[in-house]
């Protein structure tokens, strides 16, 4: 009787140590789980996160960063400055909007202001710029940065064309003057990125672009 209670009290703590082992496993496999759970909702989330931020740079605004003087004293260097885009994508870009362009067979982004569409006959006479023979009217110029004595014979544009200049006129590299040997040349439509709203940064220095 003694040799059978031991062997039945063996065989419990056997079958006990046994549910322990399985116990700690069973926890151990669900610690994991919830550990790979918890990686995949980051991934998802971070995932989320990255295309909505290409929806909202790519369809509506984007920030980016004056790089360089040929703006002033509209933009100056470093200022950030909020461009937007539905209004490009569902229409069609103003005379006289500020915009983030790319120069043909270029990837970075320009700033500079539309000066004529499709259609337009665009000249320069000493500094002034005539758009289908009127002279135009640009407040937003400052007298000093616009009197190198500028002028460029008559340029006309096709239907799918627009030029841009630099309100810094003395020193901008634009439609003007793009090529080496300072012929102009002109953007199509697709290279219009967006249209420059507002500047966010420096803080003391917000404001609407016009």
């Amino acid at each position: 009787m003694q040799a059978q209670s031991e062997n039945a009290m063996t065989e419990q703590n056997i079958q006990g140590q046994a549910e322990g082992v399985t116990g700690e496993a069973s926890a151990e496999a669900e610690k994991k789980n919830s550990v790979k759970r918890e990686i995949l909702s980051w991934i998802l989330t971070l995932g989320a996160a990255v295309v909505i931020a290409l929806f909202i740079r790519t369809l509506l605004f984007e920030p980016i960063r004056v790089d360089g003087a040929s703006m002033n004293d509209t933009l100056a260097d470093g200022e950030i400055m909020i461009v937007t885009k539905p209004e490009y994508i569902f229409g069609q870009p103003t005379v006289g909007d500020v915009v983030i362009c790319r120069y043909p067979g270029r990837t970075e982004y320009f700033v500079k202001r539309l000066m004529g569409g499709p259609g337009d006959t665009i000249q320069v006479i000493n500094n002034v710029v005539y758009r289908n023979g009127e002279a135009l009217d640009e407040p937003y110029l400052t007298p000093e940065r616009n009197n190198n004595g500028f002028s460029m014979e008559p340029f006309a544009l096709g239907e799918d064309e627009y030029f841009v200049m630099g309100d810094n006129r003395d020193n901008s590299h634009d439609s003007r003057n793009y090529y080496a040997d300072g012929s102009p040349a002109a953007l199509t439509r697709n290279q219009i990125v967006g249209h420059v709203q507002f500047v966010v940064f420096p803080f003391d220095k917000i404001r609407g672009i016009e």
